[in-house]
């Protein structure tokens, strides 16, 4: 991937749960749609990602989680059959210039803006309410 990515877009990503962080593993178990809630630029030419998961699993009670319309999940080129959440109270921190798990062809499409909006305002939330976890994807 060249192009920088935005907020709203969807990448393929080999997302590592917290959960799994916490138990030690540095490596995601496989590549899965994430949602670029976040893209930070700093002075130094880099780019911060905060990408979130996304998952046919239904959402525990306690999870802060977000469902795909079926119009938002055409426009990102998701499987629109199937029941799909944006997980925002965990993520990962990843700088897309030295990333080692962001590949060339990894963007799958992009949400609307109006649904990226959503998904932010629900991360805020969690963030607030101190129940989000960050996985930094490299020191």
């Amino acid at each position: 991937m060249t192009d920088v990515p935005h907020a709203g877009h969807v990448l393929r990503y080999p997302y590592l749960w917290a959960r799994q962080a916490g138990q030690g593993e540095t490596e995601g178990r496989k590549p899965r749609p994430c949602a670029v809630i976040l893209a930070l630029s700093s002075g130094k030419g880099q780019t911060e990602l905060r990408l979130c998961a996304i998952t046919t699993q239904p959402p525990r009670r306690e999870t802060h989680a977000v469902e795909v319309p079926e119009i938002e999940k055409r426009r990102a080129g998701l499987d629109s059959s199937v029941a799909l959440w944006v997980i925002v109270d965990e993520h990962n921190l990843d700088v897309f210039e030295q990333s080692f798990y962001i590949e060339p062809q990894s963007m799958l499409g992009a949400f609307s803006s109006t649904f990226t909006k959503e998904l932010q305002t629900a991360m805020i939330v969690a963030l607030r309410q101190r129940k989000s976890n960050a996985v930094r994807r490299r020191d």
